[in-house]
């Protein structure tokens, strides 16, 4: 009987718990519908030629990934249009690209998301001659060195100098390698050039040391960033860059874009994350040079910036920016916390199932029992009430074949151990209901 008692009960659990497993079972499949696969254990960032800020940040968050079991594999390139253009390729294998401010937006390249600005990048404008120019326009008319062709300098310095009504039309803007500039503006070849680089570049420093050079003071520099967003105010302090020569001679005020690393809007979610954490662990301190020193644009704390005013920015390097690393991140290794995450998509939708019919279960289990009892207690009082006191004698011998195969029926019927003492309850009424109909009867008047 035991064993008899005991199978009922493991059926009735099934027979409870049964759909509540085939919802679990329809929620780990919705799930599994959003929950997104585990990243790639490879990303690809286009950089620049080595050397360059660019490439040397993309070294410093190879680090950083290779920590965390992702490799990052920097490709060397021409500069900022040949990462856009690898960046926005369907063939290509780049997943993420460092991008001079001002090349392009959203507008243009509506499929990429920023991770954050990373760096000043200066716009340098040196002259010829003993005259100060303090204006763009002033270049009206005069030999304008703009960098090489299809160069990210060269775009910005065509935006800025037709905006100041400076075009092919009316100056003889020169496309040229950067490694020429010097000699080109100290030889008289040129009136003027324009660079977009940091102020470590040995150029840079060649032509702010050279006497017959100039480097521009803006007088319009507000306007111009007012006009363009991407563009940052900025003053080179007198002496900061050479104290014994006092180099810069002058406080000088100029115009600077913002460095961004960009990435496809596909980007698994995780690297997109992890690489936001890249970036603010070596950005967040001024990188430093071979001899230790900080750059002069440097300052704690200035970079890496979360607004962008030319792309949109990354849902998951926002997060990173607002609330720092997921939570699993700051406790398990990067791979076992992405592993987490996804688990847990799928294992929310069914705890919020599982919860509920726990609570509920334990009253279905027990309606679905003593429904089956009470319907033979229904049963057994409509047959009792079917017979009256002076019922004939064929009315009681029916009545007495039907509470037999109430009997033989409630004998045969599976209830749990937990409810055997309801059960011999309705074998004891049984009887009752049966002494009732075999009692002798009053006779009739």
């Amino acid at each position: 009987m035991r064993s008899k008692f005991g199978t009922v009960q493991l059926r009735e659990v099934a027979y409870t718990l049964g759909p509540v497993v085939l919802l679990i079972l329809a929620a780990f499949w919705a799930a599994s519908q959003f929950i997104t696969p585990a990243p790639p254990q490879k990303l690809v960032v286009a950089a620049a030629t080595k050397g360059s800020p660019y490439y040397e940040a993309a070294q410093r968050y190879r680090g950083v990934l290779a920590a965390n079991g992702v490799t990052l594999e920097v490709i060397e390139t021409k500069g900022s249009l040949e990462n856009l253009s690898l960046v926005t390729s369907a063939t290509s294998n780049v997943s993420a690209a460092f991008l001079q401010g001002g090349l392009a937006s959203s507008k243009e390249a509506p499929d990429l998301r920023s991770l954050g600005r990373l760096f000043y990048e200066p716009v340098w404008i040196f002259h010829q001659g003993a005259a100060r120019i303090e204006r763009l326009t002033d270049l009206a008319g005069k030999r304008v060195l703009i960098g090489p062709e299809g160069s990210g300098t060269a775009a910005l310095a065509l935006r800025l100098l037709a905006a100041s009504g400076v075009t092919r039309e009316t100056a003889t803007l020169i496309n040229m390698d950067l490694t020429r500039y010097v000699e080109a503006l100290e030889q008289g070849a040129a009136d003027a050039g324009i660079l977009v680089l940091g102020p470590e570049a040995r150029s840079v420093r060649r032509l702010l040391a050279s006497p017959s050079v100039r480097l521009m003071n803006i007088a319009q520099a507000d306007a111009y960033v007012q006009r363009f967003p991407f563009l940052t105010k900025i003053e080179l302090k007198e002496g900061v860059v050479d104290f014994a020569r006092n180099v810069p001679p002058a406080n000088t005020v100029m115009l600077a874009t913002t460095a961004a690393l960009v990435v496809r809007q596909e980007l698994h979610p995780a690297l997109a994350n992890l690489l936001t954490q890249a970036i603010i662990s070596v950005h967040a301190q001024p990188m430093l040079n071979a001899d230790g020193e900080a750059g002069i644009l440097q300052r704690a704390g200035a970079f890496p910036l979360s607004d962008d005013q030319e792309f949109q920015l990354s849902p998951d390097a926002a997060r990173v920016y607002k609330s720092g690393p997921p939570f699993l991140q700051r406790y398990m290794p990067f791979w076992m916390a992405t592993l987490a995450d996804r688990l847990l998509v799928l294992l929310l939708p069914a705890v919020g199932i599982l919860l509920p019919a726990l609570r509920f279960a334990p009253a279905l289990y027990t309606w679905r029992v003593r429904r089956r009892i009470v319907y033979w207690y229904r049963e057994l009082k409509r047959v009792e009430a079917g017979v009256g006191a002076q019922a004939a004698p064929t009315e009681i011998a029916a009545a007495m074949r039907e509470v037999d195969r109430i009997e033989d029926a409630v004998n045969r019927l599976p209830v749990p151990l937990g409810f055997a003492n309801q059960l011999y309850d309705l074998r004891e009424h049984i009887d009752v209901v049966r002494r009732r109909l075999t009692a002798p009867r009053p006779a009739a008047a």
